[in-house]
């Protein structure tokens, strides 16, 4: 492919944040994870894909701790996994805004759960309101909102508490196109803003070259990580950039070919 780095040259001077290491996950005699290993480091923005149907969002239960693994380790920072000491954030494949609570009580809730100061709370609902466009709608509830401004809050939620780790799961393949390249723009400019580790979940390849630092690529069920793809396109990044397209027909034919 054209204009790609060697894998030492893009890990050189990077941290480490998170470890995955031997993850296997079993349901019975299925075997749906099979021994996988990775890193993810820290700033990074790595995009996950995989044919349909081959663990995905196992593989997203399992790093968020939603389920078990039946073997192996999550480090985050070289300690386990936990999202009680940690904090891991989950955005769903489904806008997840607590119907109840209005946009800005969105934002504070996992906050609160966290114990901070009210001061810290304020301050940190105001800087995400102001970085997601969402000032004048504060005061708003879900049902009033539109999906992609739905999306927004929750999105918010989960960066307000400063995540270690921010595992989304296909956030925006309920949406249209339009709407998604909006938020597609919208999650990097946060993704920069605050300097966060992102794991992204997505069968879209087009979305996950357009988003991702690296591409890792699952094989069929039991799925292990088949290919790793390291972006080197400078951003924003153009669909029809000739790069661009080379490195999706790329992931296109390793996930169609088995």
């Amino acid at each position: 492919m054209l204009n790609q780095i060697s894998k030492e040259d893009y890990k050189k001077g990077k941290k480490v944040k998170v470890q995955v290491k031997d993850l296997t996950k079993c349901y019975d005699d299925l075997l749906v994870l099979d021994d996988i290993n990775f890193d993810i480091y820290e700033g990074e923005f790595l995009s996950i894909v995989g044919p349909t149907g081959c663990g995905k969002t196992t593989f997203l239960n399992t790093l968020a701790k939603f389920i078990p693994a039946t073997k192996g380790d999550i480090l985050v920072d070289g300690i386990q996994a936990n999202p009680q000491k940690q904090n891991i954030a989950f955005v769903f494949q489904e806008p997840s805004a607590i119907p109840w609570l209005s946009v800005e009580d969105n934002i504070r809730f996992a906050l609160n759960i966290k114990k901070l100061s009210t001061e810290e709370i304020n301050k940190r609902v105001e800087t995400m309101l102001n970085l997601v466009g969402l000032q004048k709608y504060r005061k708003h509830f879900p049902k009033q909102l539109s999906s992609s401004m739905e999306q927004r809050v929750v999105i918010a939620r989960n960066f307000a508490i400063n995540p270690d780790l921010l595992l989304m799961d296909e956030p925006y393949g309920q949406l249209d196109i339009k709407l998604r390249y909006y938020l597609e723009d919208e999650l990097l400019r946060l993704w920069k803003e605050l300097n966060s580790t992102v794991l992204f979940v997505t069968h879209n390849i087009e979305e996950a070259v357009y988003l991702g630092d690296r591409v890792l690529i699952l094989s069929n069920k039991p799925a292990k990580i088949k290919d790793e793809v390291i972006i080197n396109l400078p951003r924003p990044r153009k669909f029809d950039d000739p790069e661009f397209v080379e490195i999706k027909d790329y992931i296109t034919d390793s996930i169609r070919w088995w």
